[in-house]
């Protein structure tokens, strides 16, 4: 670390001193390219850190160069980068010559800075280089570009066979997992043939090699063997090649398949484990018409993972199958399509075929009388989706499904809190009739009638307040609001009625007697004529048992319509 700051304070404090002639670009584009990792220890043979503080310089690049090519032989990626971005930082036409770019995109493979190292390695010269093939190769199989990754291996077997021991892993491992992921078994095997016996991620390959050829016992075989291993990746990973291979060879029931998958994924997480595990659950379950496993794999994927090209068709195939779940007629049930569409929101269509599906959903949730979840998803689409205008009937809508399932107190904070729009006046009284059944629900009956004081119809909805309230004088109060003698519908009778009953809860003789000459006639016949006669008649004659069963055949529609209903709902006390 020492040396790596030493040599970035030397970078920064040269002035961009134009370099020596020639530079040393030129000098390192005139040498031979390095075509394996033989190479990269003799150049670095006797550098250090030594050497550069030494040389003068006139030398020091060369002597960088030197001392990262051994860094680069000791697999010491970090400290090789900084080196390389030192005598960049000199000499920019060193981004030029192949040997550098080599060098430096080795430095950054073994940093897993993938991309990158892509980007840096492209010269022509380096197209069927060996050692550039190789660590091209190990890129690709990090990025899970397997087909890009196998179209390396005659390149590189040259010069990941020049390696021994501990130096050939990294590249025999990224070989073989990019063969298997071509679906090239027979590749795999010749990889695997220079990997050491007790490699737990070795082990765990052969396995997945073994269960690609049709060997299932030698591919169990291999995954015990990683499983007893003190590395808890391997162990995992062995786990999911074993329901890899038994699955693929039809040992394995679905349902325990999807527990195991379930298990491995809630002990690992991340990388290609995981990635694994989502897309075979995402395969089973789409074979088996499992929309909510489907959904929840497909989803996985393509929130944690750089699906590529896949990605599109993924994303479509998983919006089909959302909106597909949340529509009538579905398969799943109405409270599981609810928690799916919870989850699964932000793969929800965009624009209005999202809002549509949005508000269909909403629809199903309260035909189902589950007016609570399907006001969490209006709510979400007034808070998240909707704008301007189109939150005045959006919050409407979300304080009657407050109100229904029992909670007033939050349909008013949501008429309150979208009050800062210009909206139609028909939806500022509509917002207002909602406002005012909230207050009535929290057991604010005069607040609620001031609310609607210059809302259209406010008379029938204080008459509705009084007569739920009690408040006989109020409701005497409303003669003039009293419907026409002819054709009495029912919401008409019962305000007839209810006329009637205050009236005679107050003595008013004199005002029923003008009652039953006014509307005998429109009662003749109806289902509550005998209700009106009684309720008409002289105060003494009324008894509480008649005054009763009267109101009980009073019709239940209210003259409010369904504001009166609403009145009515979970009323808190």
């Amino acid at each position: 670390m020492r040396a790596l700051l030493a040599l970035a304070a030397a970078a920064a404090a040269t002035t961009t001193p134009a370099p020596s002639r020639p530079g040393f670009a030129d000098v390192l584009a005139r040498r031979p390219i390095v075509t394996g990792p033989l190479q990269w220890a003799t150049i670095g043979k006797d550098a250090g850190y030594a050497t550069i503080a030494r040389a003068p310089s006139n030398a020091r690049p060369a002597a960088r160069w030197a001392y990262a090519a051994r860094l680069i032989s000791s697999n010491r990626a970090p400290e090789a980068l900084g080196v390389l971005d030192a005598m960049l930082v000199a000499d920019s036409d060193l981004a030029l010559v192949p040997s550098f770019q080599l060098a430096r995109g080795a430095a950054l493979v073994g940093l897993n800075r993938s991309k990158q190292a892509l980007e840096t390695m492209t010269a022509m010269q380096l197209l069927a280089n060996p050692e550039a093939c190789a660590w091209r190769s190990r890129a690709y199989e990090q990025l899970g570009n397997a087909v890009q990754a196998a179209r390396q291996f005659n390149c590189a077997i040259r010069a990941v066979n020049q390696r021994n021991g501990a130096d050939r892993v990294p590249f025999g491992l990224a070989g073989v997992r990019a063969a298997l992921a071509a679906k090239l078994p027979k590749a795999a095997s010749h990889w695997l043939v220079a990997l050491p016996a007790d490699n737990p991620e070795a082990n765990v390959l052969r396995g997945r090699a073994f269960a690609a050829l049709g060997k299932l016992p030698l591919a169990l075989k291999r995954f015990d063997t990683a499983e007893k291993s003190d590395d808890p990746q391997a162990r995992f990973d062995a786990r999911l090649g074993r329901v890899e291979a038994k699955l693929a060879a039809g040992k394995l029931a679905p349902a325990k398949a999807f527990d195991q998958l379930d298990a491995i994924r809630f002990g690992w997480r991340g990388g290609s484990i995981e990635r694994r595990d989502l897309e075979l659950a995402y395969r089973l379950a789409r074979q088996r018409d499992d929309v909510p496993r489907a959904l929840q794999a497909g989803a996985g994927l393509l929130r944690y993972f750089d699906t590529g090209p896949e990605a599109a068709p993924l994303l479509a195939t998983v919006q089909t199958m959302l909106s597909g779940a949340l529509t009538p007629g579905s398969k799943v049930p109405i409270s599981d399509a609810a928690g799916l569409y919870w989850e699964y929101r932000d793969f929800a269509p965009a624009g209005a075929d999202g809002d549509a599906l949005a508000m269909q959903l909403a629809d199903r949730l309260q035909a189902a009388g589950l007016p609570a979840r399907a006001a969490e998803l209006v709510e979400y689409q007034l808070e998240h989706r909707v704008k301007d205008v189109a939150r005045g009937p959006l919050s409407v809508r979300v304080a009657m499904l407050h109100i229904l399932a029992g909670h007033p107190d939050r349909a008013l904070t949501a008429i309150r809190t979208t009050e800062d729009t210009d909206y139609t006046q028909e939806m500022r009284w509509d917002r207002k009739r909602m406002e005012a059944v909230a207050l009535f629900q929290l057991g604010k009956p005069a607040v609620a009638e001031a609310a609607v004081q210059d809302v259209p119809g406010a008379a029938t909805f204080r008459a509705e307040i009084a007569w739920k309230t009690q408040n006989w004088a109020r409701l005497a109060e409303g003669e003039a609001d009293l419907p026409a003698p002819r054709a009495l519908n029912d919401a008409g009778q019962a305000q007839v009625l209810r006329y009637a009953i205050a009236l005679a809860m107050l003595g008013r003789e004199d005002g029923l007697a003008k009652l039953h000459g006014r509307y005998a006639g429109a009662f003749q016949g109806l289902p509550s004529a005998g209700a009106f006669d009684v309720l008409t008649r002289a105060v003494g004659q009324i008894d509480p048992d008649s005054i009763e069963r009267a109101m009980s055949a009073i019709p239940t529609a209210s003259p409010a319509g369904a504001l009166g209903d609403l009145l009515e709902v979970h009323k808190s006390r």
